[in-house]
């Protein structure tokens, strides 16, 4: 689980400035619109994903007014709706990546999302070319607080709980995706606000790289990330402590 929980915290770290932010916040508005027309009404106590898209939306201290615009803009008749896609293909040095993205207009996406590949060392294969590396996962981080991580394991574990982790004041739980609703349920029964719950595409067995080769494929993902019909980008590098500290020192 290391290169999924640190690249985590890489991207925790990253969300500080305001451009990231505001990615942030446009990648939870959609997820706010769509679960308003496809999840049947405005009212988050009757509609889960609603109710989940918006508690993404607090984790990133994302203003009031923009959730509300998210939402009257989701329970208007007509206007563009988006569609799901994904994309997966290979960064610099065979490091697998894979793509979702929430579009309104599919040729613009897939070009965004080819060029960017091309242009960075990388190549987009075809569809099934990666996903057979990662599993789908229910990843839920919130601030770890007073909870010891060997008594909260005992408390999750029959929710689906398959790693609890804490790394700089924040725990992160991990379960099988068939799992996400019993641990969402189990969460709100400890009365623990997460700060993301998501379903995630973690890999099966991280890839180890050498610093040089962790920096090429970050900038590409980062550079996807960037594309605004981009929800997320997913890689399995081990990304190790050492690793980390020559990426830090630049």
């Amino acid at each position: 689980m290391s290169g999924h929980s640190k690249w985590s915290k890489i991207k925790r770290k990253k969300g500080a400035n305001d451009q990231k932010k505001g990615k942030m916040f446009s990648r939870i508005s959609k997820e706010i619109t769509i679960a308003v027309k496809e999840g049947g009404g405005t009212d988050p106590a009757f509609n889960s994903r609603l109710r989940l898209a918006i508690s993404n939306g607090k984790g990133v201290n994302m203003p009031k007014d923009v959730i509300a615009r998210a939402i009257k803009k989701g329970s208007e008749a007509g206007g563009a709706g988006y569609e799901a896609l994904t994309y997966e293909g290979m960064a610099p040095g065979g490091i697998a990546i894979y793509v979702e993205c929430l579009t309104d207009n599919i040729n613009r996406t897939v070009a965004n999302v080819r060029a960017l590949f091309n242009k960075n060392g990388g190549n987009l294969g075809t569809s099934g070319s990666v996903a057979f590396m990662f599993d789908r996962k229910g990843v839920f981080e919130f601030p770890q607080g007073e909870w010891d991580v060997d008594e909260l394991t005992m408390e999750v574990i029959d929710a689906g709980a398959e790693d609890v982790e804490a790394d700089e004041n924040v725990i992160t739980i991990t379960t099988d995706y068939t799992d996400f609703g019993n641990m969402m349920k189990k969460l709100e029964e400890l009365k623990i606000e997460t700060s993301s719950a998501t379903l995630q595409m973690v890999a099966q067995q991280p890839m180890g790289v050498d610093a040089s080769t962790a920096k090429q494929a970050l900038r590409l993902v980062e550079l996807i990330e960037e594309d605004d019909d981009v929800q997320d980008v997913f890689h399995n590098m081990d990304l190790t402590d050492e690793v980390m500290a020559m990426l830090e020192e630049g």
